[in-house]
């Protein structure tokens, strides 16, 4: 039987069709995130408004305890935006779940950590990171630190810590990029787009923190926390640059300073927060304080709990860790008019708008995977990626009549604290190192020496003679196995395998709490014990090799004229072990470039390679005292390591340095080549830095600034023509009305090594 319909019956059901289909599009298009965030913001309280901008830390929340906790209590009140220092993607799903299924509006939690050089696959500390100098394998260790954070439940990290460092005895020296402005821009735009990403709603990114917000790493005296007091010209030209890169890379997050700036602290600085950060450079995400920074305002004597948590609101704050003076009085300030509802409103939608970003209201549970955690946390594939990135950032500081690299036959002696150490390989910040894990340099030497080498180990000493100030330097889990026995009976044992050996590698230097936070020192030798022991070992007529442990900068005076070979390793991560030893014997050749300077003496502090000339420069180069000069009466003006240093195990040659005019207009751009040649008998990476000089401006420039490098690699033998180009942008600086201009006039050009860079040359900007 054949059934007909009219064409007007066809007609209709096809636009009913149509209709319905059109319908059910427009009700699956998701709103945009400004209007879904503008609608969830009307349906909130002032209440849960206020619970966004709260921070607290929930320690590592025991599974199953979630719910009896007293944060859990204010998470499901709406009075939590994010949490920190809980880690696992199951714990973490169970406090997430107390946000999305238990509170009034269902708002998902941020989870934030400390993933500053690596999750459990760890890195080498920042400051020996930033000595790679290749930006993509800066990026590619934050790339593997964010795959395995995420994994593990983990949305954001407050990371990285651009804080231009000058001062080694400031212990968190060794948690950012070293000295230099530019080159810290460069890591800095590295690191956030290895976190984030393009995409920050891919499950294997998450949000960057750029820290601190700012001059955090200019202290008064190199002590912790203390006063900061800078010139504007100072801050534009040598300290910001770092934090506007992070910025323009698309950083999701800014992490307060606890130092004041201009008298007033910068957790509640307007000038910075809103003025420069907001207004000047476009920043649109999100502020939060460092830990209790809002409370410590009260110290710094501004005000009460109530009077500096709205002073830090209206000065552009948006979230406050673990004071909870927002929480305990933001709402009393608005009765009283001391807030606003926008300024309120404003903080909350720059939190939600991360969140969105971040896709935790489409899916809150997507970090939360425990299949993920099962197979990309600390992995032999990022681990073999850990120990080839540690390898790079070794620098070898010495190596007379080529001692290193060792040879894999006969007898090692490995004697120093540090040499049988696994839980300080990661250094400093490595809180989800598993430290138990970690590959000493005992275990490391052994294995990559082989069979035909044999490896004689002593300690030969404690850390340092006075036990408390070990036990302070050996905080977190990072214990030295403090020996009991006497100095001498330590000391008679190392000797004794000393004078058995072929060669003495002296492991020495620093544990790693001895750096990092609240870890500054007056103080930047190796402790005495330890120098006692090297100075023994020389003594045996052996051989030495120092390989070094340290978080910063350290005066190695005594120990460059007497140590024939020095391998300064910092801390390398959870494979440091394995890393070393295959730059001590040759696998890898070290092409480390110190990016912060090391000094003669302490007295030389702080101490950096673009300084400026008085109106008396030490004229002579031999550094001999000169009276009514610029000079020290005990000491010579240059440093030990000049910024840039780093030996190989082969020599390159620099020549025929060209530039392809000598005058370029504001519009043009100058080319500039120059020859580097392998000369030595290995193949090897070469760091070739690129410095310019604007000898006359309209206010004082330094002698010497970093305007490029690259990272080449050359074959016994070969040769390679570098080319760099510079315009009239590279050439701008913050002028004394803070304008950013480039000006007419003469630049010398110098290409090298390291910042002594012997090659040079010059041209003209011209209008």
């Amino acid at each position: 039987m054949k059934i007909k319909f009219s064409t007007s019956i066809v007609c209709a059901l096809l636009a009913t069709t149509l209709s319905l289909a059109q319908k059910n599009k427009k009700a699956s298009t998701p709103v945009s995130k400004e209007v879904f965030v503008s609608e969830l913001i009307a349906k909130m309280t002032l209440d849960e408004k206020i619970g966004q901008l709260n921070l607290p830390t929930s320690g590592d929340i025991t599974t199953g305890q979630a719910n009896s906790s007293d944060v859990a209590k204010k998470i499901v009140l709406g009075q939590v935006g994010g949490l920190f220092n809980i880690k696992t993607a199951e714990k973490i799903k169970e406090v997430q779940k107390l946000a999305v299924e238990k509170s009034r509006l269902k708002i998902p939690l941020l989870f934030g950590m400390d993933v500053i050089h690596g999750y459990e696959t760890t890195f080498p500390i920042p400051l020996g990171l930033s000595c790679i100098w290749d930006m993509n394998l800066i990026k590619r260790s934050a790339q593997i630190a964010a795959q395995e954070a995420s994994a593990d439940g983990i949305n954001w990290t407050f990371s990285p810590m651009v804080d231009i460092a000058r001062d080694p005895r400031w212990g968190r020296v060794s948690e950012g990029s070293g000295e230099d402005p530019y080159l810290g821009s460069q890591i800095a735009k590295a690191m956030v787009t290895g976190y984030q990403g393009d995409d920050l709603s891919k499950s294997n990114t998450i949000i960057a923190c750029v820290k601190h917000f700012a001059l955090y790493g200019a202290p008064e005296a190199g002590r912790e926390y203390n006063t900061v007091d800078m010139s504007h010209i100072k801050m534009f030209n040598d300290y910001f640059p770092p934090y506007k890169a992070a910025i323009d890379a698309g950083v999701g997050s800014v992490m307060v300073s606890f130092n004041e700036i201009d008298g007033v602290p910068a957790t509640g600085n307007k000038w910075l927060l809103t003025d420069v950060l907001r207004n000047q450079w476009g920043f649109k995400g999100f502020v939060v304080s460092d830990y209790t920074g809002v409370s410590e305002m009260v110290e710094h004597g501004i005000g009460d709990l109530q009077s500096v948590s709205a002073q830090a609101l209206n000065a552009g704050l948006d979230m406050d860790m673990v004071s909870e003076g927002f929480l305990s009085t933001l709402k009393k300030s608005y009765n009283e008019g001391k807030v606003s509802l926008a300024q309120i409103d404003n903080a909350v939608r720059l939190l939600l708008n991360a969140k969105y970003d971040l896709g935790l209201f489409q899916d809150p549970y997507k970090y939360c995977d425990t299949n993920r955690a099962k197979t990309e946390i600390y992995t032999s594939s990022n681990r073999s990626e850990a120990r080839k990135i540690a390898a790079q950032s070794l620098v070898l500081l010495k190596n007379t009549n080529q001692l290193l690299p060792l040879k894999k036959s006969g007898t090692i002696a490995l004697i120093g604290p540090l040499a049988d150490a696994k839980e300080n390989m990661a250094g400093t910040w490595s809180v989800a190192t598993k430290q138990d894990q970690s590959i000493s340099l005992l275990v490391g030497i052994k294995e990559v020496a082989g069979t035909s080498t044999k490896v004689l180990y002593a300690k030969g000493s404690n850390l340092d003679d006075d036990a408390a100030f070990e036990e302070r330097a050996t905080m977190f889990g990072k214990s030295l196995h403090r020996d009991n026995r006497t100095k001498e009976a330590l000391l008679s044992e190392a000797l004794t395998i000393a004078n058995q050996s072929d060669v003495i590698v002296a492991a020495l230097g620093e544990a790693a709490e001895m750096s990092g936070e609240c870890s500054s020192r007056t103080n930047l030798e190796i402790p005495q014990t330890q120098k006692e022991l090297l100075q023994a070992l020389l003594k045996t007529g052996k051989p030495v090799v120092l390989v070094l442990f340290n978080g910063r900068p350290l005066v190695l005076t005594q120990e460059n004229a007497t140590v024939p070979a020095i391998l300064n390793t910092w801390f390398a991560g959870s494979e440091a072990g394995y890393a070393i030893a295959d730059v001590l014997f040759g696998n890898e050749n070290p092409s480390g470039k110190l990016t912060a300077t090391f000094p003669r003496s302490v007295g030389q502090v702080p101490i950096y390679y673009s300084y400026k000339n008085t109106g008396r420069p030490l004229g002579n180069k031999d550094g001999v005292f000169e009276k009514f000069k610029s000079n020290y009466i005990d000491e010579r003006n240059e440093p030990l390591f000049p910024f840039g240093f780093g030996l190989s195990y082969t020599s390159f040659e620099y020549s025929n340095l060209k530039l392809s005019a000598s005058k370029i207009n504001f519009k043009e751009t100058l080319k500039i080549a120059v020859d580097v040649t392998n000369t030595g008998n290995f193949d090897g990476k070469e760091v070739v830095q690129l410095y310019t000089r604007d000898i006359v401006g309209s206010v004082t420039r330094p002698v010497k600034e970093l305007k490029g490098f690259q990272k080449i690699a050359l074959k016994k033998g070969e040769k390679q023509t570098v080319t760099f180009e510079i315009s009239a942008e590279d050439l701008k600086f913050y002028n004394s009305k803070l304008q950013h201009v480039a000006e007419a006039g003469e630049f010398e050009v110098f290409v090298g090594t390291n910042s002594n860079a012997p090659l040079k040359t010059k041209f003209e900007l011209v209008n």
